[in-house]
């Protein structure tokens, strides 16, 4: 499944737009609402093949919601984009009252969203999204790799009936899958590689850091790691978590977000009540972020502890603790 050494990076949010247009095109009913970014979103791409299911309601989160909850109970599919640290950030109640609670064909896709956004810093980078999403019943929550798997996972969300939200990432994402193979359904995860000492657990841009770290760890530490891409956070595929905890006895999970309530508390409540195993959670440390320029964002992750380099020493660590 996995493409050779030496991929191409793309963008995730060019790849939604172009998928948004292409699932236009099949779904008639398909509308999409943007919040004043509609450039950076790539949305405007369906604005412009279809201006009469386009709707800019400006900087105002809390309607961007609302409109697209009206749209859904009038028979659409609507698409609501903007950033994540608007959305959900600004309009929990709309997504929880009005998309939620009456259970509405609305697809909720953010951009921005981690701590890799830029020189925005704290107040734009969206660490609690997964864990605020997650808890709302009815919701999924789905956080793609690379570009091939949003294009995947935007025609799974037009299948599926009822509100999804789907995390996208702002820096080009190293392209993981091949097109005419990858198959993404939600509640399962995909198994990169296999492992015998540990299972690397990772989501969006984290996919391609474990990886990198699987191949330190085997390199420098001799310790032979799996690797899942979990993009479906919620529903969670348990039956791939269960197997990994039998034949590793260690779960590792790697996110952009705080350790709290995200993907690894998703893996820990998961494993708990079916093989219980230890399970480190490697993310933001219940911590805000800092502002980094674009060419400073690995050294950033770096301090949070989410490169390759410090992902591999510590899940070397947590292997020594259980033996």
């Amino acid at each position: 499944m996995l493409l050779s050494k030496g991929k191409a990076s793309l963008d995730m949010r060019s790849a939604y737009g172009d998928s948004l247009v292409e699932a236009g095109l099949k779904y008639p009913q398909i509308v999409c609402v943007g919040a004043d970014t509609t450039d950076s979103l790539k949305t405007k791409k369906f604005g412009n093949k279809f201006p009469e299911r386009f709707f800019n309601v400006g900087i105002a989160e809390a309607n961007l919601v609302s409109v697209a909850a009206g749209l859904a109970m009038a028979g659409k599919i609507a698409f609501a984009s903007t950033y994540a640290a608007f959305l959900p950030g600004r309009c929990l109640d709309q997504i929880r009252n009005a998309i939620c609670y009456p259970n509405l064909n609305v697809k909720l896709v953010v951009s921005h969203a981690g701590l890799t956004v830029g020189p925005d810093g704290a107040s734009h980078q969206q660490i609690e999204d997964l864990a605020t999403m997650r808890a709302i019943p009815n919701m999924k929550v789905i956080v793609p790799s690379d570009a091939i798997s949003v294009m995947k996972l935007i025609s799974t969300s037009v299948r599926t009936r009822g509100p999804v939200y789907m995390r996208l990432a702002r820096p080009p994402s190293e392209v993981l899958y091949d097109d005419s193979t990858a198959e993404f359904s939600l509640g399962k995860g995909n198994l990169l590689r296999e492992g015998k000492d540990a299972t690397l657990i990772g989501c969006g841009l984290m996919v391609s850091t474990s990886i990198k770290a699987a191949e330190i760890l085997r390199e420098e530490y001799s310790i032979n790691c799996g690797v899942i891409d979990m993009f479906s956070v919620k529903p969670i595929d348990d039956e791939l978590l269960e197997k990994a905890a039998k034949d590793t006895g260690l779960l590792v999970s790697i996110e952009e977000h705080n350790i709290f309530g995200g993907l690894g508390g998703a893996v820990a409540e998961s494993v708990s009540s079916r093989y219980p195993v230890p399970v480190e959670r490697i993310g933001v440390a219940d911590v805000f972020g800092e502002s980094a320029r674009d060419e400073e964002l690995e050294l950033l992750l770096d301090v949070y502890g989410l490169s390759p380099a410090n992902v591999a020493k510590k899940v070397a660590e947590a292997v020594k603790r259980r033996k």
